[in-house]
């Protein structure tokens, strides 16, 4: 009789684990500002939001602790529990797939370290196109790390700008903010060359909104 082999999976390689070894590796970077539970539930939630776009959900584990930082740092700023030396600047299109992708990545290629820089969308989707990627990279831009991320309340709170770009009333409005609408031409389903054209728009754009600041 041939006996059985449990091939459970090691408990590391559980989500569970991950987010919670995770949640106790960030808490140590907000000592004094936030408490861990705050953190681990940042950490959570983060994977949650992820999880609901997710075509593949392999790296979402790793992906939550980045997106929780990100949240976090950004309610520190906007509560003064941090110094903030920089102003920060939110871009909000649909998917976060292209164009606000394109212009957070511009304004923090071209600000060096003159601003803080937040993208998110309204409805994000699974992945940065890929036409996004290769025309930035053209730019000098590597965008391959970067991923779609919802629009949260805590780098709304954090923007002193936000520039919608495409998503409407789905952005939302929130009091206190200088608001821009960019009418950029969607990239999505676009050849490279289009793609090239509107990045090429979004950089002069960012130029000038960064001469602004």
């Amino acid at each position: 009789m041939t006996q059985r082999v449990d091939r459970q999976q090691p408990a590391l390689l559980l989500p569970a684990a991950v987010l919670s070894r995770a949640a106790d590796h960030l808490a140590k970077r907000y000592v004094g500002v936030f408490s861990p539970e705050t953190v681990e539930r940042a950490v959570v939630e983060s994977y949650e939001a992820l999880r609901e776009t997710a075509t593949v959900h392999a790296h979402l584990a790793a992906l939550a602790p980045n997106l929780a930082e990100e949240r976090l740092t950004a309610r520190a700023r906007a509560d003064g529990s941090v110094p903030k030396t920089e102003p920060d600047v939110l871009f909000i299109c649909a998917h976060n797939a292209g164009r606000s992708q394109m212009a957070a990545a511009l304004l923090d290629h071209h600000g060096h370290d003159r601003v803080h820089v937040h993208s998110a969308g309204s409805t994000p989707i699974g992945e940065v196109d890929p036409a996004v990627v290769e025309v930035m990279a053209e730019s000098g831009v590597d965008l391959t790390p970067a991923y779609p991320k919802p629009l949260t309340d805590d780098v709304v709170a954090a923007a002193d700008i936000v520039v919608t770009m495409g998503c409407g009333d789905a952005c939302g409005v929130y009091p206190g903010k200088r608001y821009l609408d960019w009418p950029v031409a969607d990239p999505e389903g676009q050849p490279v060359e289009v793609v090239r054209e509107i990045r090429d728009e979004i950089d002069v754009l960012v130029r000038g909104l960064l001469d602004e600041l």
